[in-house]
């Protein structure tokens, strides 16, 4: 989930809409307050807890979108940086917001489980839990997640160093001659869409969400002049992969890469998504998924024992975590994901 971009008004949009659906079906999946709730719209709760859920893809295309467009733009790298020092950057932007975030987590959990007890509320960490954490590397070797949605920080982490790595790769004089950026990515894209993606043993490693990272770097790559063939032949292989194995994430990833690269060759398609609220939103989008967790934990702890189980007062109070959760992540916004910038070095410089 990446810092939101002037002049890509599309962009801003999706990541508007997709960090409030993530927050709206962690509210409706995890309860217990929208158990009670839910009576009020049954099909919108039902919906929400097991559909939004796929609104990380729009997350997982925009990340190749914006790794394409920083890192490649025409198709080869552009930056003069190495490896580590693209992943220290990489860590900034997205491990030191999330440190953060899991202290105020483990605070919220700590104070939720002395008012009540539901599957909602992460046991108290071990040290060992902890350090996982640090190096997102929690799902790798097997601790539980001490907030929601951690699991997709430590995904993009490693997507965008696997493509860095695909990029970086590509200038090696042996593989330069017979292998240029895009094949590569096209490639691991391939064994993505028709391998690891169909393994769920895989979900915990970038290469399960490659094929749909890839996708919107085809995106960005297809709207370039003269090269709308690269996005149209990444397609075609979803497609197959589609008629082989059909899954709906899949084919959400391939529609929003279509989309993306149309308004990016064509500017006038997204004029109407160039609203103020939609930039803001998308500019605060990953501290509103961040943060909205603990916000929700701390909410319930509140409402759910001291209110009776009545479906309108507990919709209330899915309500009060919803708009809680937007207000305090742009408040995490402004006060600390917005100042972390000078700490990304070195700077990227062009090749």
């Amino acid at each position: 989930m990446t810092r939101s971009v002037s002049r890509l008004p599309c962009v801003d949009l999706i990541k508007a809409v997709a960090s409030q659906l993530i927050v709206l079906h962690h509210l409706a999946f995890y309860g217990p307050m929208s158990d009670v709730a839910a009576v009020l719209a049954p099909a919108l709760f039902e919906w929400l807890a097991r559909d939004a859920r796929l609104a990380v893809q729009a997350f997982l295309v925009v990340g190749g979108f914006l790794a394409a467009r920083s890192l490649a733009p025409q198709g080869r790298l552009v930056v003069d940086a190495s490896l580590p020092a693209l992943a220290w950057q990489r860590y900034v932007r997205l491990g030191l917001p999330l440190l953060v975030v899991l202290s105020i987590a483990m605070l919220a959990a700590a104070f939720a489980r002395t008012q009540f007890d539901h599957d909602l509320l992460p046991a108290a960490p071990t040290p060992a839990q902890v350090l996982a954490h640090v190096f997102l590397l929690q799902d790798l070797v097997g601790h539980a997640a001490l907030s929601a949605g951690v699991w997709y920080v430590a995904i993009d982490f490693q997507l965008f160093l696997l493509f860095a790595a695909l990029m970086q790769v590509s200038r090696w004089r042996a593989v330069r001659r017979h292998l240029p950026p895009p094949l590569l990515v096209a490639l691991l894209a391939v064994l993505s869409m028709f391998g690891f993606n169909r393994d769920p043993a895989w979900d915990v490693a970038a290469p399960y969400f490659f094929g749909s990272y890839a996708l919107g770097a085809f995106a960005w790559w297809g709207a370039q002049r003269g090269r709308a063939s690269w996005l149209v032949l990444m397609l075609a292989m979803a497609a197959l992969a589609l008629l082989i194995d059909f899954r709906d994430r899949l084919a959400l990833a391939a529609v929003l890469a279509v989309v993306l690269s149309l308004t990016q060759r064509h500017a006038a398609l997204a004029s109407w998504a160039s609203l103020r609220v939609i930039a803001y939103l998308s500019r605060i989008s990953y501290s509103v998924f961040l943060i909205h967790f603990p916000v929700c934990m701390v909410v319930t702890a509140i409402v759910w024992p001291n209110l009776p189980a009545d479906p309108v007062l507990q919709g209330l109070g899915v309500l009060l975590a919803w708009l809680g959760s937007v207000a305090a992540g742009a408040a995490f916004h402004h006060g600390f994901e917005s100042r972390i910038g000078t700490l990304a070095w070195p700077r990227l410089r062009p090749a």
